[in-house]
C-alpha cells in the first residue's frame, strides 16, 4: 500500500473520534447558554452540562487511540478498540513523569516537559496505528489447543500491552525530540499569526481533494503541535483560566471558515444556477439549493464543492485562496466563533455565548460581503472562461433524459431505499467482481477496487453523487453526502450476502439516437489509431462480454486477431500491463487512455499464452512491440479472442470514428479516430 492511501486510511479513521466532538459541543454550548456569567457556578444543569462536555475534550488522546484502532480494523471489531483502549492505558502510564524518572534513575524535576503533555492526540494517532496493524496481522491466529481461549481477537490486547512496553521505553527518548518539533512547528505557524491561520485554511481546502485535509486539521485544531484549537475553544472560562485559551486568539482557525460555509458557497450555488441553461436551470437548483441549505446549517460543504472541483478546477482554487483571505480577516479582527463539527449555523449559535467567542456577530457582515464577493467571482469566470459548471452542458452530452438502467433490483427494495442506493452504487462501480473494500467517512464512499476504470461516473453521477474521484488504479472515493456511513454499511451486508453484477447501462435520449443515425460523432479528430494487430473487426456491441459490448469501460473497436504480435497503435507510456499479460494500457501524452484486452475471460488463463515485449512506465512509439500471443493455445482455452480496443476515458471527447471495416492489418490499417 502506497503512502498516500495509508494517510488516508488513518485520515477517515479519525472521522471516529472526531466524531464525538459534536456531543461536547452541543453539551458545553447549551451549558454555556444556560449560564452565561457563571459557566455553570450558578446553575447545576450547566455545570453537569459543562462537565459531562468537557470529560469529552478531557480525553481526545485516548478516543483517538481507540477510534483509529477501530477505524482502521479490517473488519471494525471491538477488540481493535480494547486493543487501542490498553495500548494507550499502557503508554500513559510507563511515560508519566513519575514512571519515567523511576525507569531512569533521575529526580522528577529533571524529567523533560514532554512526558507531563504525553496525554495527547498525536500519541493517540500513533497508539491506534499500532493497535489497528496488529489487530489486522494477528487476530485470526490460532494458539495451541491448551492456550485456545486467547486465540483470535482475544490474542489482540494482550499482544498489544507487551507491544506498548517496546513503544513506550522507545517514547521514552524519541518523544522529547519529536514533541520539541511540534511546538517548534506550532509555535512556527502561531509566529506567523493571522497571516499563519489564513495559509492553514488555504491549504486545508486544496487537501479535500485527496482526502488528506483531515491530518492537517488534526495539527491545527487538536494537540498534536500544541495548537489544540477546536477543544480550547470548547472550553471556554475553563481553558482561560487554565491559561490554554487567549481571548480574540483561540478560535482563529475556526472563526474565518463561518462566512465560508454559511455564505460564500451559497453564493457561488446562486451563480453556478444563474450560469445554467434555461433548460436546465430547475435541475441545478435543486442540487445547489440542496448543497446551500447544508453548508448553511451544518457547515458540510462538499456536496457543493465537488459539483465544481473537477469539471472547472480554477474555481476551486479561488475557494482555496477566498477561503485563506477570510480566515485571515477573522483572525485579524479578533472575530471569533468556533465549532464542534462544522462552521455552519448550528454550531454559530451554541458557540455564541462561549467567553471566548470575540464579536463573533462580525462573522455574519463578513459572511454577506463572501456572499456578494463568490457570486461576482464564480459568475464572472464561470461566463468568462465559458466553464462547464452543473447545467451549462449541451444538451447532446447529457445523459439525465432517458436513462434505462438495469440495475439487477431486489423485488424487496422499495424506491429510495438505503438498501437499494447501495445496491445500485456496487454494481455501478463495477460489481463484486471489481469491488474489493467499502469504507466511508462523513460524505464520502471510499473504495477499494480491482480497476477504477470498470467505475461508471456518469451512472454514479445518475445515482446522486456529487463527484467522483479516482486516486489511482485501486482506489475510488464518491461523494455522497452525509448518507456515507449508511450505504458504505448495507453495501458490506450486500456483499456478504450475494453476488451482484456489474451494471448494464442503456442511453436512450434523442441525442444518442442521433449520433446512431449519423454513424459518427461531430467535432475535430485528435488522435488517429493504427491497428495493432492483424485480424477481422468487430463491432464494439458484438463483444460477448456485457463490460465492452454496453461500452460501459469505453468506446473504440474489436479485432479477432490472426496475428501473434500486439503493437501499439499509438505513441504513449505503458502505465498498466496485468499480471497476466492479457491487457495493456497507453497513455498519450495528451491523456488519451488506450486499453488492448486480448480476448474475454483471459485472465483465467494465469498469462499461459502471452508474452510481454514491454514494462509497465515505458515509453512506446507507433508500431512497439507490446506482447507476443500463442495463437493455437489461446484459440483453444480462451471464451473468446475478440479483442477490445478502446478509449476508457471516452467521457472527455465526444467520441470514435470508425475508418475501415471487414480486416486490418497490423501497423498498416488506420483503426479509428478519437474525436473532440
Amino acid at each position: 500500500m502506497n503512502i498516500l492511501n495509508y494517510l488516508q486510511r488513518i485520515g477517515r479513521a479519525l472521522m471516529v473520534p472526531v466524531a464525538t466532538l459534536p456531543a461536547a459541543a452541543i453539551l458545553v454550548g447549551v451549558g454555556y447558554w444556560i449560564d452565561p456569567t457563571g459557566w455553570g457556578a450558578d446553575n447545576e444543569l450547566a455545570a453537569l452540562l459543562i462537565t459531562s462536555g468537557n470529560a469529552i475534550l478531557d480525553n481526545m488522546g485516548m478516543l483517538f487511540a481507540i477510534g483509529i484502532a477501530y477505524g482502521m480494523s479490517k473488519d471494525k471489531d471491538g477488540a481493535a478498540a480494547l486493543a487501542g483502549l490498553i495500548g494507550f492505558i499502557v503508554v500513559m502510564k510507563l511515560c508519566s513523569p513519575a514512571a519515567v524518572a523511576m525507569i531512569k534513575g533521575i529526580p522528577i524535576e529533571e524529567i523533560p516537559k514532554a512526558f507531563s503533555k504525553i496525554n495527547n492526540q498525536f500519541v493517540g494517532i500513533l497508539v491506534g496505528v499500532f493497535s489497528a496493524e496488529l489487530y489486522n496481522r494477528y487476530s485470526s491466529v490460532e494458539l495451541p489447543q491448551a492456550l485456545s481461549f486467547f486465540s483470535g481477537r482475544r490474542l489482540v490486547p494482550i499482544l498489544n500491552s507487551f507491544l506498548m512496553i517496546v513503544v513506550s521505553f522507545i517514547l521514552m527518548f524519541v518523544w522529547p525530540i519529536v514533541y520539541d518539533w511540534l511546538v517548534a512547528f506550532g509555535e512556527s505557524i502561531t509566529n506567523l499569526g493571522s497571516v499563519g491561520a489564513g495559509l492553514y485554511a488555504f491549504f486545508n481546502r486544496l487537501l479535500i481533494l485527496i482526502g488528506l485535509h483531515h491530518a492537517l486539521n488534526s495539527v491545527f485544531w487538536f494537540d498534536v503541535a500544541g495548537i489544540n484549537d477546536i477543544p480550547n475553544f470548547l472550553g471556554g472560562q475553563k481553558s482561560i483560566e487554565a491559561g490554554t485559551a487567549v481571548m480574540g486568539i483561540t478560535g482563529r482557525y475556526q472563526a474565518g471558515f463561518f462566512p465560508i460555509m454559511m455564505f460564500g458557497l451559497p453564493g457561488a450555488a446562486l451563480a453556478i444556477y444563474h450560469c445554467a441553461r434555461p433548460e436546465n436551470r430547475a435541475k441545478v437548483a435543486g442540487i445547489m439549493m440542496a448543497g446551500a441549505f447544508a453548508a448553511f446549517f451544518t457547515g458540510v460543504t462538499e456536496p457543493l464543492e465537488f459539483s465544481f472541483m473537477f469539471v472547472a478546477p480554477v474555481l476551486y482554487v479561488l475557494h482555496a485562496i477566498m477561503t485563506g483571505i477570510s480566515v485571515y480577516i477573522a483572525a485579524a479582527m479578533h472575530w471569533i466563533a468556533g465549532f464542534g463539527f462544522s462552521a455552519g449555523f448550528v454550531d454559530m449559535l451554541l458557540s455564541s455565548r462561549n467567553p471566548l467567542a470575540v464579536h463573533w456577530y462580525m462573522l455574519i457582515p463578513q459572511g454577506l460581503v463572501f456572499f456578494c464577493l463568490y457570486y461576482v467571482v464564480f459568475r464572472f469566470t464561470i461566463k468568462k472562461f465559458n466553464l462547464m459548471t452543473p447545467g451549462r452542458e449541451l444538451s447532446a452530452t447529457n445523459e439525465t433524459d432517458g436513462y434505462d438502467i438495469d440495475m439487477a433490483k431486489k423485488e424487496s427494495n422499495s424506491a429510495g431505499s438505503i438498501q437499494e442506493k447501495a445496491h445500485q452504487y456496487i454494481a455501478a462501480v463495477g460489481g463484486s467482481d471489481n469491488l474489493t473494500n467499502v469504507d466511508s467517512c462523513i460524505t464520502r464512499l471510499r473504495l477499494s477496487v480491482n480497476d477504477s476504470s470498470l467505475v461508471n461516473e456518469q451512472l454514479v453521477k445518475h445515482l446522486g453523487a456529487s463527484g467522483v474521484i479516482r486516486l489511482n488504479k485501486q482506489s475510488v472515493q464518491i461523494i455522497v453526502g452525509t448518507r456515507a456511513e449508511l450505504i458504505s454499511n448495507m453495501m458490506k451486508e450486500i456483499l456478504k450476502t450475494g453476488y451482484v453484477a456489474a451494471a448494464k447501462v442503456t442511453l436512450k435520449s434523442e441525442a444518442d439516437v442521433l449520433v446512431e443515425k449519423e454513424d459518427e460523432p461531430a467535432g475535430k479528430p485528435i488522435l488517429t489509431l493504427i491497428a495493432p494487430v492483424t485480424g477481422e473487426l468487430v463491432k464494439l456491441e458484438d463483444v460477448p462480454d456485457e463490460a465492452f459490448s454496453s461500452k460501459l469501460v469505453g468506446d473504440g473497436i474489436a479485432i479477432r486477431p490472426t496475428s501473434n504480435i500486439i503493437f501499439a497503435p499509438v505513441a504513449g507510456t505503458v502505465v498498466k500491463i496485468f499480471d497476466t499479460n492479457h491487457a495493456v494500457c497507453i497513455e498519450t501524452d495528451s491523456g488519451i487512455e488506450i486499453i488492448i484486452h486480448i480476448g474475454i475471460d483471459t485472465v483465467s488463463l494465469n498469462g499461459t499464452g502471452f508474452e510481454r515485449l514491454v514494462e509497465e512506465g515505458e515509453k512506446v512509439k507507433i508500431g512497439h512491440p507490446l506482447l507476443k500471443l500463442d495463437l493455437d493455445y489461446l484459440n483453444a482455452h480462451a471464451k473468446s479472442m475478440v479483442s477490445p480496443v478502446i478509449i476508457s476515458n471516452i467521457d472527455d471527447y465526444v467520441g470514435v470514428k470508425i475508418l475501415t471495416k471487414g480486416n486490418v492489418i497490423a501497423n498498416k490499417s488506420d483503426l479509428f479516430q478519437v474525436m473532440q
